[in-house]
């Protein structure tokens, strides 16, 4: 077994969030605790405490780089200025993610704080960068002055592709629809911004 002063704090730390990804990846989040994660880079789960506050920090720690992975995904996702391509274009990622990790998005999505812990800000400012790929391919439709109402319509959009999504993913979309995810999915984001860019454009005339 290794000794605490074989590695550095940042190689600890490295080492045990691969561990918790790779448990997550391939058992599901229930199966991942300090035990597993400790055992598996070969350190006492005592160790683990002073990288984080618990398991609940762990995992808050785990679904930040799962932001970060989502987020070079959907970056990758080519911008041509048609709002309802472009997210298109980010949905393609979005679904290319789920289907590759799905334990992770699971985990991502699913998993929430014990009542009255706040998500840390570095956390808020990952997910803030994920919904800004969302409100740029929406920005086509709103002015420069109009970044809350852009923001908010980016989150409306994300929630209701989500909500797909994580209907697909527990089976329960088939006992409400007869199309497939992506059909559904660019049912929404047409009609979305289609009457979007009609408001938009009747508060403008």
């Amino acid at each position: 077994m290794a000794r605490r002063s074989d590695h550095t704090r940042e190689e600890l730390y490295d080492l045990a969030m691969e561990a918790a990804r790779a448990t997550v990846e391939a058992d599901g989040y229930r199966a991942l605790t300090a035990r597993n994660v400790a055992e598996a880079i070969g350190y006492s789960p005592g160790t683990l405490y002073n990288l984080f506050e618990n398991l609940d920090d762990m995992i808050v720690h785990l679904n930040g780089r799962t932001l970060e992975a989502l987020h070079e995904r959907l970056s990758a996702a080519a911008r041509t200025g048609d709002p309802a391509a472009d997210l298109m274009a980010l949905l393609d990622g979005y679904l290319g993610y789920l289907g590759d990790h799905p334990n992770l998005w699971s985990l991502l999505f699913d998993y929430s704080l014990p009542e009255g812990r706040d998500l840390p800000d570095w956390y808020v400012r990952k997910v803030g960068l994920v919904m800004g790929l969302v409100e740029a391919a929406l920005a086509p439709l709103f002015g420069p002055g109009e970044s809350e109402d852009r923001g908010n319509a980016a989150r409306i959009v994300w929630a209701g592709l989500h909500g797909i999504c994580s209907l697909n993913d527990t089976g329960k979309l088939r006992v409400v629809a007869t199309q497939p995810v992506r059909a559904m999915a660019e049912t929404l984001v047409t009609h979305f911004v289609t009457g979007l860019g009609a408001v938009r454009g009747g508060r403008r005339s």
